[in-house]
């Protein structure tokens, strides 16, 4: 077979193969059988491989999967991939629509439309394309760092390689969802049970762990689909809808849903809801609620994101899925601050294709208030991801040999006499040497967002207190390579790798290490807000709860944590502690104020920008003296708009902020 010949048997054999395709995948009517399929496949690859000057990325022969992985790379979203917030009954979905509806006060748009559609139960996954060919497949990550998957999301027949079209633009970012169909679910499971391999709990772990297999062939061999639900970003122009987005969407090639619909009133959104919940176990796939967004781009622009989700989308959950089971035993957890939780032990039961066989019971005063006793049986209910609990004890069920429960007046770890203050319904341990409260504490300090100690896991953790090797947060300072290495599982490189990490770990933001100490009610954010005030530990025991109080963002409830922090002894010897081990933070400077532009003002950054990082820039602009803030409101002095600035503009110009560019910036740092 010459060139031209194999050239022209290449790209029949594409066509046909594509053809088969869409009549097995889409239309569920298969022409041929699977082996006549596999002969084409086959043939397909074989020509590509002796003529691989005409094998493309769009070639389905690119769907089989390649060459097995070491590990997965840590990717950067170009567009944060931002989650949904929740509502959970009608009352909050109305909630939700008042604050749209207030968001909007200023757009001219008198309506608005919602589109409602499935939410599908799966895996989050982000695409980009760039001049219309596939390249990249992201899972979410934390919103702002993925992994990449993109060989293994190649596989999934319902992903386009090559999207169609004549208005394809250089870049596009679009997110889905990868879940896996019922049926072929059900197929898995009992192929797997022959070959004596253990099922998967649900489809959406089924997805995921696919997804998540270093073999692209594995992920080739299990029946995932892909449902495209948003646009993350593109260099062309955005669609002036939603609605009009998944019309986009269809004619590039991608699968999107028959059960999408529009409604005008909150009405009709609570009725397609129900419409949601009648037919779901009817559906050929798993959903587990319903996605509600605002139509209008443009009002969507003007409503914009909080940190963590979108202003102007909500998922409203199907009601959470309830199992009987029985209580078998009440245990106590004890955390980080002392609390003692307790924790029902059940027997194992299914709750959403879950096993679960603990509930939480949240305090002595619930157990009380639903009479909830060990050996009762009792409705367990658990929503989504949120830890399971008692709802309620089926009284008709009791035997008479049902005992009642008291949380243990000693510490069940240490024996310490436990305290409950008068305003909590919380028992605490009072001991900070308690061995629970320390393993916690630790693996606090050494989490990502306080010290940053990579490698010092929770089971390293655990280990290092119960061998009596680290006794406080400070201990961690002082451990040798002889002490780590004498730990279970624990090798030389490890240990070299975690000397290394609890070394670097020595310098941190003040911030960070005041978030470390773990004082009840200062999480992250107000931990910054102290380095702000305070150039020490020392500066900050001193305070008052009234100096404290003066302080923004600062109340009486946080002022009382902290001041009760330091009034304690052994915490005070802790910070020494740290600071004679080595420790010494980055004290927060407050910025030489020489130039009244920005001085108390407050600016919002919104797109890219050539001069700099986004945050290298807010430093730029504190040390001037100014604010800066992530979200746009009547308090915002300027607004900075760098390359591809979104719906932080928009909003800005509708509520009259001043907008500079880039460069308009620039000429006022220098």
């Amino acid at each position: 077979m010459n060139n031209t010949e194999a050239l022209e048997r290449i790209e029949y054999l594409k066509k046909e193969i594509e053809f088969h395709n869409h009549q097995y995948y889409d239309l569920d009517s298969p022409q041929i059988d699977d082996e006549s399929y596999d002969m084409l496949m086959r043939e397909l690859i074989k020509l590509e491989s002796e003529f691989s000057e005409y094998k493309t990325e769009d070639s389905p022969s690119m769907r089989v999967g390649g060459k097995a992985l070491d590990s997965f790379t840590k990717h950067d979203h170009r567009y944060p991939m931002l989650s949904l917030a929740n509502c959970f009954d009608d009352n909050e979905f109305v909630e939700f629509d008042n604050r749209v509806r207030k968001g909007l006060e200023s757009d001219d748009l008198a309506e608005i439309e919602y589109v409602c559609e499935p939410k599908m139960d799966g895996l989050a996954i982000e695409l980009e394309y760039e001049n219309g060919l596939f390249v990249r497949a992201t899972t979410r990550g934390d919103g702002k760092i993925g992994e990449l998957v993109t060989e293994n999301v190649r596989t999934i027949h319902d992903v386009p390689i090559k999207l169609k079209g004549s208005n394809i633009p250089e870049y596009l970012n679009v997110r889905g969802e990868i879940y896996m169909k019922i049926r072929g679910f059900d197929e898995l499971n009992n192929t797997r049970l022959k070959a004596g391999e253990a099922a998967f709990a649900n489809p959406r772990n089924a997805a995921a762990g696919s997804i998540r297999q270093l073999d692209p062939k594995i992920a080739a061999s299990r029946p995932l689909s892909f449902y495209v639900y948003s646009l993350g970003g593109t260099s062309g122009e955005l669609p002036e809808s939603q609605s009009a987005t998944f019309e986009m969407f269809h004619q590039m090639g991608f699968k999107t849903s028959d059960l999408v619909k529009i409604c005008n009133t909150t009405e009709q959104v609570l009725e397609c809801y129900r419409n949601f919940i009648e037919i779901r176990n009817d559906l050929p796939f798993e959903i587990d609620g319903m996605v509600i967004k605002v139509n209008s781009t443009k009002q969507q622009q003007i409503l914009g994101n909080i940190s963590k989700s979108p202003r102007w989308a909500i998922a409203y959950k199907f009601p959470a899925q309830e199992k009987v089971s029985k209580i078998n035993d009440i245990q106590v957890q004890v955390g980080r601050t002392g609390a003692l939780t307790p924790v029902a032990k059940l027997e194992p039961v299914q709750v959403g294709g879950v096993e679960v066989s603990r509930a939480t019971l949240h305090n002595q005063d619930e157990i009380d208030r639903k009479d909830i006793r060990i050996g009762d049986t009792v409705m367990i209910r658990r929503a989504g991801d949120v830890i399971p609990e008692v709802i309620k004890v089926i009284r008709e069920k009791r035997t008479g040999e049902e005992t009642k429960y008291r949380i243990p007046v000693n510490c069940p770890v240490c024996n310490a006499v436990t305290i409950r203050e008068e305003d909590e319904a919380v028992v605490r341990c009072p001991n900070r040497n308690c061995p629970a409260q320390v393993k916690e504490s630790i693996s606090h300090f050494a989490s990502k967002g306080a010290m940053n100690i990579d490698g010092l896991g929770q089971k390293t953790v655990y280990q290092l207190v119960e061998n009596e090797i680290v006794k406080s947060v400070a201990d961690l300072y002082l451990l040798n390579k002889d002490q780590l290495m004498s730990q279970e599982r624990m090798g030389e490189k490890s240990a070299d790798n975690l000397l290394e990490a609890i070394e670097k770990s020595k310098t941190p933001k003040f911030d960070r290490l005041i978030f470390a100490l773990g004082i009840r009610h200062v999480g992250s954010h107000l931990a910054e807000v102290l380095s702000e005030s305070f150039v020490d530990f020392k500066a900050i025991a001193s305070a008052t709860e009234e100096q404290l109080m003066a302080i923004n963002e600062i109340g009486p409830q946080v002022a009382k944590s902290i001041t009760q922090f330091f009034n304690e002894p052994e915490n005070i010897q802790l910070t020494e502690a740290l600071y004679q081990a080595g420790v010494k933070p980055v004290i927060f400077e407050k910025p030489k104020v020489s130039d009244e532009y920005f001085a108390g003002k407050t600016f919002v950054l919104t797109g890219g920008f050539s001069f700099a990082s986004r945050k290298d820039a807010q430093e730029m602009i504190k040390q001037k003296g100014g604010k800066c803030t992530s979200s746009v409101s009547k308090k915002t002095d300027y607004v900075v708009a760098g390359e591809n600035a979104g719906s932080k503009l928009v909003k800005a110009r509708g509520l009259g902020i001043t907008v500079l560019t880039e460069t308009e910036l620039l000429e006022k740092l220098s």
